[in-house]
């Protein structure tokens, strides 16, 4: 059993907390069984796997089938040590970031693009809610929330190796190369008269969101083909990011669904 926290191997793993570590060796941080379970599931075998004893009783059939040459015991001490959170569950594993697809799909019949999103449990709830209404692509601006981030994984409660957000330097230029394929763009805009449920979500679709709190700039918001709102009682601007993005996805699908009744 590993005990020391000041081996080689606790700070190689505690060095991938910050961005530009697990950017430079390639590498995914995920904490948490139903991460591991999700990764597991689409055939992924993990670089190190550290799990301690009560983890390990806790998950027998699962510790016994982790994928991976580097599976190690730790004390609870260690398992804190190299996670993020403050009650890790106690597994932590990485993973090489190049076995997950990155390249956007060159059709899609629903999906999301947002620009300079920012807040990583915003994102994470955005890939679990893409995921639960079938969308097929979540794309993102190159300045947007890096989608590495262990806090944007754990949200994702493991939908993130279902629907991996996918960075993009040419944001703008996917967005056009969805048009030319026959893909409708929808942007919310507050100045929108059209209300979201009045659009044809028959149709292949790609929701476009903003920032946070500045929104859609209006170079992209220009490339829409429809702007539409969500209306709102008075005194309130905005919803989340990740509500109106559920919204929209959920009237895609129930128009959808019903044209199969």
């Amino acid at each position: 059993m590993l005990t020391s926290l000041q081996n080689p191997l606790v700070k190689e793993i505690r060095r991938l907390h910050q961005g530009k570590e697990r950017q430079r060796q390639g590498l995914l941080l995920l904490e948490g069984t139903n991460l591991i379970e999700a990764a597991i599931a689409k055939g992924f075998s993990f670089q190190t796997v550290l799990f301690t004893e009560a983890w390990q009783n806790r998950y027998p059939q699962l510790a016994a089938q982790l994928p991976g040459d580097r599976q190690i015991l730790v004390s609870a001490e260690v398992l804190q040590k190299v996670a993020t959170t403050v009650n890790p569950d106690g597994i932590v594993a990485t993973l090489a970031q190049g076995l997950v697809c990155q390249t956007p799909p060159a059709m899609i019949d629903l999906g999301v693009a947002i620009e300079r999103l920012q807040d990583p449990g915003n994102l994470g709830t955005i890939i679990r809610t893409v995921t639960a209404a079938k969308g097929e692509a979540l794309l993102l601006s190159g300045d947007s929330v890096n989608p590495s981030n262990p806090k944007v994984l754990r949200a994702s409660a493991g939908a993130w190796f279902q629907t991996t957000p996918m960075v993009t330097s040419s944001f703008v230029s996917q967005i056009q190369h969805y048009r030319i394929q026959g893909v409708q763009v929808i942007a919310t805009l507050p100045q929108a008269t059209k209300t979201y449920w009045e659009i044809d979500w028959r149709q292949p679709s790609l929701i476009l969101l903003g920032n946070e709190g500045a929104g859609l700039s209006p170079d992209v918001a220009a490339l829409a083909d429809e702007a539409v709102q969500i209306p709102m009682g008075p005194g309130v601007e905005s919803l989340n990011v990740a509500i109106a993005c559920g919204l929209m996805l959920y009237e895609a699908r129930r128009q959808r669904d019903c044209q199969t009744l």
